[in-house]
Parts: structure tokens; sequence; C-alpha cells
């Protein structure tokens, strides 16, 4: 099943993907957390009782598939070759930033080259959203708290990034990354460690990478995350990325306006977006 958040006639709604229409949930529940909270079978069987008409896909705005999460938690140098490309050391425990909702676009949206830097790098990723709230998650445990995945744009601004010990600043720039286009449930997926992810960049391969080489595995980060903060239904968790980001190339390769960036997992989507300028700001 896959589940969708969009505007339509100027408001936020979401639904289920059926063929080219999405049948919507909005009167069910009002965003897709909510939703989420409810359980995937409640969805489908709300989805399979809708006898109204559909919304045709084609022209819609998409949100990210969670457009407004509690929690988006990302893992930074989680693939053993993206370590050793950085000049780093492995890890003996998950690396993690936060990133604030607004630093996100939807699948077809523009994101921003900030005006602030000209080193703005592409990063994808394999993104994981919570379903069954919880704390103190064995990871054996852990994937049964997994309502779906999705494909995600993480990016970076590499200068904010490294000007001092913390990485926020790099990770949080407006609409600099981007999530979707949708969210697959889990029971379509099984066990993710057999998925892989591609980046491409204006149609070249920029980045490829296997989920069974990630350094902290799915339900270990969700075990390390729990063990400090209560995860609650979409909530989303990024996985790290591969090897071939920009900044580590010679010379480098950074994103800039009119660029076509495109992050695809197969099972579970492609997600593609623009670069474009960051516009003046009014204020």
């Amino acid at each position: 099943m896959k589940l969708i958040s969009f505007e339509h006639a100027g408001q936020p709604a979401w639904g289920v993907l059926r063929d080219a229409e999405v049948v919507p949930l909005t009167r069910y529940w009002p965003d897709l957390a909510t939703a989420l909270a409810a359980g995937i079978e409640a969805i489908a069987q709300a989805a399979a009782g809708h006898d109204g008409p559909g919304i045709a896909l084609a022209g819609l705005q998409w949100l990210p598939p969670v457009p407004a999460p509690c929690k988006i938690l990302c893992v930074g140098l989680n693939y053993g070759r993206h370590v050793a490309e950085a000049g780093r050391e492995l890890p003996r425990h998950p690396s993690l930033f936060a990133r604030y909702p607004d630093s996100f676009v939807g699948h077809g949206a523009p994101v921003w080259k900030p005006r602030a830097s000209d080193r703005f790098d592409y990063e994808g990723e394999l993104a994981v959203v919570i379903g069954r709230a919880g704390r103190h998650i064995a990871a054996r445990d852990a994937l049964a708290h997994v309502a779906g995945y999705t494909c995600m744009a993480e990016n970076s601004v590499r200068d904010f990034q490294k000007h001092n010990a913390q990485v926020t600043p790099g990770k949080n720039f407006e609409r600099s990354g981007a999530i979707g286009p949708w969210l697959v449930s889990a029971d379509e997926i099984g066990d993710p460690a057999g998925l892989r992810i591609q980046t491409r960049l204006n149609g070249e391969t920029v980045q490829q990478g296997e989920l069974a080489d990630l350094i902290f595995p799915i339900p270990e980060l969700i075990a390390y995350i729990s063990a400090f903060t209560p995860l609650a239904p979409g909530d989303v968790i990024a996985t790290g990325t591969p090897e071939g980001v920009g900044s580590s190339r010679q010379p480098p390769r950074f994103l800039a306006a009119g660029d076509t960036l495109e992050i695809e997992v197969p099972g579970v989507g492609t997600l593609r977006n623009t670069v474009a300028d960051e516009p003046a700001h009014p204020h």
C-alpha cells in the first residue's frame, strides 16, 4: 500500500494511491501521522470501504508523506565506504542529528540551493517511518514498530555543516531536502536489508549502495534511538547515505540551479526534484 500526502483545492490531504488516482482518507483521519496511530490495517479497511470519487494523481502538489513529524532523526556515516571517503574511523555508536520539517519538500517540488553557500551537496537515503509508538524497543522487536519506508534526499550544506562540531546548521536550511514520493507500507517490503539505493544527478548515477551494508542496521537504529527518546507514529529515521557524495569527489561536485536529483529505492519508489536558487524572502 502506498500512502501519500498532498495539497488539493488549497488544503492539505492524504490518501492511498490506487493506479493513477488517490483514494482520499482525510475524512477518517486528519493526517497520515494520526492514521498511522490507528494502524495500517485500519487504513486499508477505510480505503477498501471508501465509496466516493478518487482524485487524479496528475497535477497534485505532493507533500512529504508525513508533512510535520514530531521527530526527524538522521544518521550520519552509516555506510563503511562513505566513512572511508570522509576520512573517518568506523563509529562505535550511531552518529545522530535532528532536522526540522521545514527543511524538506515533497516529490516534484524544487529544493533550494541556499543563498549563503555554494557547497550544497546531495545525499540519497532510505527513510523509515514509525507506525507504532515505543520506548526502549529491543532490536528484535524493532521492525514491528515500522509503518513503512520512503526515499529521502537528505542533502547537506557542507561549509555550514563544518563550521563547528555540531552539524545542525548545515543540515537544516529551508527546503534543502526532499522526502517521498510516498510511504510504502512495511508489509510490501519485508526485510529492508534487501533494499538498495541509487542517487542520480542529471541522469548520471553518483551514488549506489545496499541496505545490507549499513554499519548500524535499521533494528539497531530503532533500539538505540528509543533508548533516549520515545518514538511516535509518523516519526522519521533517515538511515544514512552511501559513498559518492559531491564533497568527496575530485574535483568536488555540488548542486546548482537547474539540476535534477533522483533518489531511487526499487520496491519503494523514485523521488525526483529539481534544484532552484533560494528566492529573496520578503522578510
